[in-house]
C-alpha cells in the first residue's frame, strides 16, 4: 500500500524552528490576516462585499436554499472532506500496523490530527465568539442589529453560531496538507497548500452567495486551520528528531 520508493523525505525532519521557516509560515501570514481583517472587520470591506451579492441576488439571499450552494457544495461538500477524512485514519491505521509503511506513521498521524483539531477548534470557535450570520441582520432582511466581535450583544439577543466559518473548515483544514508534503515530498507542498485553499475558498465563498458568512469569518478559518496545522507541524516534526537523534543506527548510516 506504500511502496517505499514513493517517500522522498521520510526519515530526516525538516528544518521548522529557523528564523526564515518561521517568518515566512507564522509572522508573514498573521501579519497579512491583521491587515485583511483591518479591512473587512474595521472599515466595513465586509458588509460592501455582502451588499454586492445581496444587490446581485435582487435584495435577497436567492442562493440561500439553491441546489448548487446547498446541496452540491454544502452537503456533498462537507461528506467529501469527511469521506477524505476517512481515508486518512484507515491510511494512518495501517501504517501504525505495517513496518513497510513506518515511514507514514508520523506524516498520517498528522495529517489526521490537523483536519480534526482545525475543525474542531473552529465549532468550538463559533460557540464561543457570538456572532450573527449575515442573514440574520437587518441590513439584509432579517431583525437582528449588527454586533462586532468585541461589542457588548444586548441582554435577551439570541446567540449567534457564525464566526469563524464552519463549513469552509471542511475545506481550509486540508492545507495541513503543505505541511504534509514537507514531510514526504516537499516539492508537493504547494499542491497541497492549492488543495486546502481551493476547497476552502470555494466552500466559504458559496457561504457568502447564500448570506451564511461574511468574509472575514473565513478568512479567520483559514488564519485558525494555518495555526493549528503550523503548530502541529512543529510539535510532530520535533518528536520526529528526537526520535531520530535516539535511533543509533540511522546516525552511524548519515556520518557514513
Amino acid at each position: 500500500m506504500f511502496p517505499a520508493s514513493t517517500v522522498a523525505v521520510s526519515s530526516a525532519p525538516v528544518a521548522t524552528a529557523t528564523p526564515r521557516f518561521l517568518r515566512d509560515h507564522l509572522w508573514a501570514p498573521l501579519a497579512l490576516t491583521l491587515l485583511a481583517s483591518a479591512v473587512l472587520m474595521g472599515v466595513g470591506g465586509d458588509q460592501w462585499l455582502a451588499d454586492q451579492w445581496y444587490r446581485l441576488e435582487g435584495q435577497q439571499w436567492a442562493l440561500q436554499n439553491a441546489w448548487v450552494t446547498t446541496h452540491l457544495i454544502h452537503h456533498a461538500g462537507k461528506w467529501a472532506s469527511s469521506a477524505a477524512a476517512l481515508a486518512a485514519i484507515v491510511l494512518c491505521t495501517h501504517a501504525w500496523r505495517s513496518e513497510r509503511a513506518a515511514a507514514w506513521r508520523w506524516p498520517l498521524l498528522y495529517l489526521v490530527l490537523a483536519v480534526a483539531l482545525g475543525t474542531g477548534l473552529v465549532s468550538l470557535l463559533k460557540s464561543l465568539t457570538n456572532m450573527d450570520c449575515p442573514w440574520d441582520l437587518a441590513r439584509y432582511g432579517g431583525t437582528r442589529p449588527f454586533i462586532g466581535l468585541f461589542s457588548i450583544r444586548p441582554t435577551g439577543m439570541p446567540r449567534g453560531v457564525c464566526f469563524p466559518g464552519g463549513h469552509s473548515s471542511a475545506g481550509f483544514a486540508w492545507i495541513s496538507l503543505y505541511f504534509f508534503a514537507l514531510m514526504v515530498r516537499p516539492a508537493w507542498r504547494w499542491r497541497g497548500l492549492g488543495v486546502g485553499l481551493l476547497a476552502g475558498g470555494l466552500f466559504g465563498f458559496s457561504q457568502q452567495l447564500r448570506g451564511a458568512h461574511f468574509l472575514s469569518h473565513d478568512l479567520w478559518t483559514l488564519a485558525t486551520c494555518w495555526a493549528v496545522s503550523l503548530s502541529l507541524h512543529l510539535l510532530v516534526e520535533r518528536v520526529r528528531l528526537r526520535e531520530r537523534s535516539a535511533a543509533p543506527g540511522i546516525a552511524q548510516e548519515d556520518a557514513a
